[in-house]
C-alpha cells in the first residue's frame, strides 16, 4: 500500500461508480482489466505515475462526480446492478464513496505518518 496507489484507487473508485455504475459507461483505465486474482490494478500500476498528475487526474474525477451529483436527482437509479443485482440510488452510490473515501483517508494518513513521523499533523 503506497500513497500513489491510494490515490490512483480512490479516483478510479470514483469513476467506477459514478461513470461505469450509475451512469452505464463502459469501464476503463486500469479497472477495466481488474480480475479475481487482481482486483485493483490501479493501486499496482500507479508505481510509476508521479504523485502531482495523481492528484490532478483524482481532482478531475472529483469534479466530475461533484457535478453530477449537483445536477441530479439523488432517487436517480443507477443503470448497472450491483453485485446482489440490485439497481441501487444515487443516493446509495454517494454514501458508499464517502465510506470508501473516508476508509482510505485513514489509510492514508497512517502510510503518510509512516513516511514522515509525524502523528495529528
Amino acid at each position: 500500500m503506497t500513497i500513489c496507489g491510494l490515490i490512483s484507487h480512490l479516483r478510479w473508485v470514483e469513476h467506477h461508480w459514478v461513470q461505469v455504475m450509475f451512469l452505464g459507461e463502459e469501464p476503463e483505465g486500469p479497472l477495466a482489466t481488474a480480475t479475481d486474482d487482481d482486483p485493483d490494478p490501479e493501486m499496482r500500476t500507479a508505481v510509476d505515475v508521479p504523485l502531482p498528475r495523481l492528484l490532478a487526474e483524482y481532482e478531475e474525477q472529483s469534479a466530475r462526480y461533484r457535478r453530477l451529483v449537483a445536477d441530479s436527482d439523488l432517487d436517480s437509479t443507477a443503470k448497472r446492478p450491483i453485485g446482489d443485482g440490485r439497481h441501487v440510488d444515487l443516493r446509495w452510490v454517494v454514501l458508499h464513496l464517502i465510506e470508501e473515501i473516508s476508509r482510505h483517508n485513514g489509510h492514508l494518513d497512517i502510510v503518510r505518518e509512516l513516511v514522515d513521523g509525524q502523528t495529528g499533523v
